[in-house]
């Protein structure tokens, strides 16, 4: 048997939201510790690795490990009847072939359930090392999700240069090009709206811009982004969602000429 429940019902549906353009589907693994997913989108460019704490939740069950393959379009559907301030209870039997969303207005005068039936999926974990990275960046996730969405309508790729000067976002096209510098900023009271860069050594990289963009339909998560950088590895854009946990998302670097440019960029 498993059971979670959580009040902020916004939080579950946001979530969906955030996932279900790069995830078509994926196994939901559930255990005493929480619920876990790893997926890679359809075109296997990029990672999803999604941890929900158990004791994050208001209410947290597991009787047994299970897996659970769930359609985030179809589950994206049932979310859409939830309000915002209901509180969201996940149930399944072990063994079961459907999962029982039930929705409960804050009142409680109003009280739905709906059954999203499961899939079949096979799926290997694959082992993330913990690494060093060549620099952290956090900054205001509004901040991120402007800089890739203003750089997209001019390019299709963005060099990302961590240097001691800031953490510039650089692409070109048709159009023409366009650079955003941002620069260590710890003057602003609220820790969400300062810019904190934990540089260890220079790094720029390339990144398809349709991903970054993609990864920052996650804002509404958590106020802050944080970005880690080392060259020749994925980039990591992790949101922390509050006390539940977190989602990160990997993507591999382009590897073209562009390339030499960005070590001139990095030594410069």
């Amino acid at each position: 048997m498993f059971e979670a429940r959580i009040t902020q019902g916004a939080v579950m549906k946001k979530l969906v939201e955030a996932l279900k353009e790069l995830v078509t589907e994926g196994n939901f693994d559930v255990s005493s510790t929480g619920l876990q997913l790893q997926a890679m989108d359809s075109s296997h460019v990029c990672l999803v690795s999604l941890q929900l704490r158990e004791d994050g939740f208001e209410h947290f069950r597991c009787d047994r490990n299970m897996a659970m393959g769930i359609h985030f379009q179809n589950l994206s559907k049932i979310l859409k009847c939830a309000g915002n301030e209901d509180t969201i209870t996940l149930k399944a039997e072990d063994n079961a072939d459907q999962l029982t969303l039930m929705f409960e207005s804050s009142n409680q005068d109003r009280i739905s359930d709906f059954d999203l039936k499961l899939m079949s999926i096979e799926s290997e974990h694959l082992g993330i090392p913990d690494q060093e990275y060549s620099a952290e960046i956090k900054m205001p996730s509004s901040e991120y999700q402007r800089i890739v969405r203003d750089l997209t309508s001019i390019g299709d790729t963005v060099l990302i240069s961590a240097t001691k000067e800031g953490i510039k976002f650089s692409t070109s096209g048709d159009v023409g090009t366009a650079n955003v510098t941002l620069r260590h900023n710890t003057t602003p009271e609220k820790p969400e709206e300062q810019t904190i860069i934990d540089l260890k050594e220079p790094v720029a990289l390339t990144f398809a811009l349709r991903y970054l963009n993609n990864f920052a339909k996650a804002t509404p998560l958590a106020p802050v982004v944080k970005l880690s950088l080392t060259k020749d590895l994925p980039i990591v854009v992790e949101y922390q969602i509050g006390e539940l946990g977190a989602v990160k998302f990997y993507l591999a670097p382009k590897i073209d000429d562009e390339d030499q440019m960005g070590e001139d960029e990095a030594q410069s």
